[in-house]
């Protein structure tokens, strides 16, 4: 028998229409699950339970007099780096432990319009800054695959969440990957929009173009249908991508033409190589896309190294920006510092040249590369990593060499401003470990990269694989 958080939300939604379930017994269930397994994972800073209760009230009442909203009732979290009114955002840090917005993100409003009710906030690394989420709130979330592994980040507690079948999809940011690394980690699916596609407002920003909104999720169909409720322009948006003529889960319904992809295995990062699994994930992941009829051809990789150092520049200023009072300074953790006080370094000039630079360089990459339609690697170089393997050094410029060799591939994309997703293709043995392949779409064509994560999906699906452990009950 099909248990309720076996269904991804598309089905869950579909069960709450026929009225074969109630909103209320749904979001019970679910709640019931959080509270049995979301401390051993490190999945939630928050939750918000009897708010969640009286929405899904609410939502049986609205469903009982034909509400529409394609997902009314439905459960999901927001991550703890967005903006909720009323309920505590803490940014993964003491410093913000009591920081309680009075309006919500934009993004947080959408997914709320479509129907969905959130169970509470996920966990984060302390301003969501590196690979692997870890903080002095809650400790570290870990993937239900091997709790002594780290979940990755910085959404890492909404890919366990979704992993775990606490709630079926989540929403979940991205700056340097923080969507696809711990989809990786977590054998779920991570989907990166195109830039400007989901919007910062109305308090946040895009000036970086680094980072955007979008969803963890197990299916890409509700990958699709996340983006669905996320992709509207908000007033005043820096980079607005307007309202697509064919909504997502369309694209995901529709087989895709015959593809030309690139793909390539070597980070840009001199000195760093993928691991055999990674490059395993990957090769399968190349023959499964010839057998349904695409062409993929082997280059080098085009993203010079040169891009390092400026993207560290924009990343470091933005911490520094960061809204830390000056005697809270020392209560960081280490490398929170690091990036804070390496931002203070860098001028306006600095900044400005650097992302500038990043502009530049990855337009130029992506002109190079027009002559093919999505690009194909692997999502990590190594496959999920304890908390302890990033810190144990104590030197936060040790720690950020070792987030280095672990995820070389990711932020290239967030540079350019591609739409990218990591999908569970690959799998290690003993332990049973989940590798994450990525595919990379044209600037804006994230509707056509759907069509192709739907295909692979169909010709290769892992939803129904699930994590050991209680939570797989």
């Amino acid at each position: 028998m099909t248990e309720l958080h076996d269904l991804d939300a598309t089905a869950q939604a579909a069960l709450l229409r026929r009225r074969e379930v109630s909103a209320v017994e749904l979001i019970q269930h679910h709640l019931d699950r959080i509270d049995a397994h979301a401390e051993a994972l490190g999945a939630f800073i928050t939750v918000t339970g009897d708010p969640a209760l009286e929405r899904a009230a609410e939502a049986d009442r609205k469903l009982a007099d034909g509400d529409t909203a394609p997902f009314l009732g439905v459960p999901t979290a927001f991550k703890d780096l967005t903006s909720t009114a009323g309920v505590r955002t803490t940014m993964g840090s003491v410093v913000m432990q009591d920081n309680v917005p009075e309006i919500d993100a934009y993004v947080v409003e959408l997914v709320q319009r479509a129907g969905f009710i959130s169970l509470g906030k996920t966990n984060t690394p302390e301003f969501g800054l590196s690979s692997y989420t870890d903080n002095d709130l809650v400790g570290s979330a870990r993937t239900p695959w091997d709790v002594t592994r780290n979940a990755g980040g910085s959404s890492g507690g909404a890919a366990a969440a979704v992993a775990a079948r606490l709630v079926p999809v989540a929403e979940a940011s991205d700056g340097g990957g923080s969507i696809r690394i711990p989809a990786s980690c977590c054998g779920v699916v991570g989907f990166k929009p195109s830039r400007g596609r989901v919007s910062a407002g109305p308090l946040g920003s895009d000036w970086s173009g680094l980072a955007g909104d979008g969803a963890i999720t197990r299916t890409v169909r509700d990958a699709a249908a996340m983006l669905d409720a996320m992709a509207h322009p908000m007033p005043g948006d820096l980079r607005p991508l307007p309202d697509p003529d064919t909504a997502f889960t369309a694209w995901a319904a529709r087989e895709p033409r015959r593809l030309h992809i690139a793909r390539w295995s070597t980070p840009y990062l001199p000195g760093i190589e993928a691991s055999e699994s990674s490059v395993a994930a990957w090769e399968a992941a190349s023959r499964l896309l010839e057998s349904l009829g695409h062409e993929v051809v082997d280059v080098d990789n085009p993203f010079p190294a040169e891009l390092e150092p400026q993207f560290n520049v924009v990343w470091s200023s933005a911490m520094a920006a960061a809204p830390v009072p000056e005697e809270a300074i020392t209560t960081l953790r280490p490398n929170t510092r690091y990036w804070l006080l390496r931002g203070r370094e860098a001028s306006g000039v600095d900044l400005a040249r650097a992302i500038q630079f990043l502009e530049a360089t990855t337009r130029d990459v992506v002109t190079s590369m027009r002559e093919y339609d999505v690009w194909l690697t692997p999502t990590l170089a190594l496959p999920p990593q304890p908390s302890e393997w990033f810190t144990e050094s104590g030197d936060p410029t040790e720690d950020h060499r070792r987030e280095l060799l672990f995820t070389p591939f990711t932020a290239v994309y967030n540079m350019a401003g591609v739409p990218a997703a990591s999908l569970p293709l690959g799998w290690t043995d003993d332990p049973t470990l989940p590798v994450g392949v990525m595919l990379a779409g044209r600037p804006g064509e994230d509707g056509p990269l759907f069509s192709l994560l739907a295909q692979v999906e169909g010709a290769a699906p892992w939803a129904d694989r699930a994590p050991p452990g209680p939570w797989s009950a």
